[in-house]
């Protein structure tokens, strides 16, 4: 069943274009996306896009809203502090949540459910309810920490989705690599798409 409202957190990782693919492609299929992002993500936005997302939550829903030409109402914007957020509480949990990136630090923090911001309390929130949850770890190489937390988180039932693009599909730019990954976070949760060929296409 096609999820209707995702979660979806931004950290401090290099990565912004699958997050901005990602957030394209959900707006497209009309699902609702509940967005937190961190100030380290908000300057790795900065830095690895020409969105600018600063600002009070408001500002930056009207700026997302506007950058994907999308209807404002299929966007709630959330500052990592607003503990009243609906995605805090179990009564209104998300469908699924995806970190993209997911930096080291935070899923660290996922994995102890120390809950020091938003991100992480929804996070522990979509694990608790036991709902879908889909990390983008985006750090090379791993350290035997990331690996025992990823271990962890994954026996919990997260699904851990490193961005390790294929290459049997042609590739022929950027966007290909991008729209690979994009296509996996996008079949963890049961979400159609037709971003990349498939396995024999």
């Amino acid at each position: 069943m096609t999820p209707e409202v995702i979660t979806l957190a931004m950290t401090g990782a290099s990565g912004a274009a699958y997050t901005l693919r990602l957030f394209e492609t959900l707006l497209r299929q009309n699902i609702q996306v509940q967005f937190i992002t961190s100030q380290p993500g908000q300057i790795v936005l900065g830095m690895e896009t020409e969105l600018d997302l600063t600002g009070s939550p408001q500002k930056m829903r009207q700026r997302l809203a506007g950058h994907f030409d999308a209807d404002p109402k299929l966007i709630e914007v959330y500052s990592k502090d607003q503990w009243t957020a609906a995605p805090a509480s179990g009564s209104s949990v998300a469908d699924a949540m995806v970190v993209c990136p997911c930096s080291m630090g935070s899923l660290a923090s996922i994995a102890l459910g120390s809950s020091e911001n938003l991100i992480h309390r929804a996070a522990d929130v979509v694990i608790k309810e036991r709902k879908t949850l889909v990390l983008v770890p985006r750090e090379t190489p791993f350290s035997s920490i990331h690996l025992e937390n990823m271990l962890k988180l994954s026996r919990l039932g997260v699904i851990i989705l490193p961005p390790n693009p294929g290459f049997y599909h042609g590739v022929s730019s950027v966007s290909d690599l991008v729209d690979f990954i994009v296509a996996r976070i996008l079949d963890q949760l049961d979400i159609d798409n037709d971003l990349s060929p498939r396995w024999g296409e």
